[in-house]
């Protein structure tokens, strides 16, 4: 009977020792793993930041008028309603609507 304890006591140090060795291995992999995902994680933000950073900017806001735009659309105005073209209340509407422009 000694004999078949000192097997199974052997077995199980065997059985124990090989379950420790292949939960570490297993954790090992499983950091390699989770390393590997963090730096394609990674490498993915870092490509779209990229391609954000590579879209064409806005176009610019169209240039404003000058006053002298303004001005000469006012004159063209004026001839207008000294022609007789226009009248007083088409006048003032069309100068307002040149002036809040």
């Amino acid at each position: 009977m000694p004999g078949l304890i000192r097997g199974v006591a052997r077995t199980a140090a065997i059985a124990g020792t090989a379950t420790a060795v292949s939960n570490r291995v297993s954790r090992r992999q499983g950091n390699r793993w989770a390393a590997q995902e963090q730096q394609q994680y990674e490498h993915e933000q870092y490509q779209q930041q990229q391609q954000y950073a590579q879209q064409a900017p806005p176009p610019p806001p169209p240039p404003k008028e000058d006053m002298s735009d303004k001005l000469a659309q006012l004159q063209q105005l004026g001839d207008l309603k000294a022609q007789g073209l226009l009248t007083e209340l088409e006048f003032e509407k069309q100068k307002a609507a040149i002036l809040n422009s």
